[in-house]
C-alpha cells in the first residue's frame, strides 16, 4: 500500500538528547502514519540556523544520502568545507571517506532529506572526540583504548573452577 505524507502533514519535532549547537528537528509524520521502513531508511530534517547536524561522524556500515530541499548549509568532509543549497544531493560512501556534517551558516531553516542503508546494525565514528558507537544499542566507547583480543582473559581456569 502507498501513503502520501503530504506538505501540510509534517510534524517537525526536535530530536531527544540533543545539546546546544546540535539541535536537529525531525518530521515524525510518517512514523503518525505508520510508515516503518524495513530497508529504506528515511527522515526528513530541519536544521535551524546556528546548528550543527551531528558531530563529525561516519558509518563503517552504512551510506547515507541527503537532499537539500529547501535552504543552504555548510557541509564539512575530509575535503574540507562546501556550500551545499536547495536541489543538491550529498552522497556518503560508509567508512572514513564518507565522513559528513552540516551546519546551517545562514539566517533561514535547512530542510533535507535523509536517506541511509542499515542492515540491522552500525558502527558509527567521531573522529574529533576519538568516540566509537555501536548501533542499534548506543554503547560508546574511546577508539584509543583498544586493547589485545585476550587482555583479561589469562584466568580462565580460575573462573572455571568457581563454576
Amino acid at each position: 500500500m502507498a501513503t502520501i505524507i503530504h506538505k501540510e502533514e509534517r510534524d517537525f519535532q526536535p530530536n531527544p538528547g540533543k545539546i546546544d549547537g546540535s539541535r536537529l528537528f525531525t518530521d515524525i509524520s510518517r512514523k503518525q502514519k505508520g510508515v516503518e521502513p524495513q530497508y529504506l531508511n528515511f527522515d526528513l530534517r530541519r536544521l535551524d540556523p546556528g546548528q550543527y547536524n551531528a558531530p563529525y561522524h561516519f558509518h563503517r556500515y552504512a551510506e547515507e544520502l541527503f537532499m537539500i530541499i529547501s535552504g543552504s548549509a555548510t557541509l564539512r568532509t575530509s575535503a574540507g568545507l562546501e556550500t551545499v543549497a536547495q536541489g543538491g544531493i550529498l552522497f556518503f560512501e560508509s567508512g572514513e571517506s564518507g565522513a559528513h556534517q552540516l551546519r546551517n551558516h545562514t539566517d533561514e531553516p535547512c530542510t533535507y532529506l535523509d536517506m541511509r542503508s542499515y542492515i540491522g546494525h552500525d558502527i558509527c565514528e567521531y573522529p574529533d572526540s576519538d568516540k566509537v558507537i555501536l548501533v542499534p544499542g548506543g554503547e560508546t566507547f574511546r577508539r584509543s583504548e583498544q586493547h589485545p583480543y585476550f587482555d583479561g582473559e589469562t584466568d580462565t581456569d580460575k573462573i572455571w573452577e568457581k563454576l
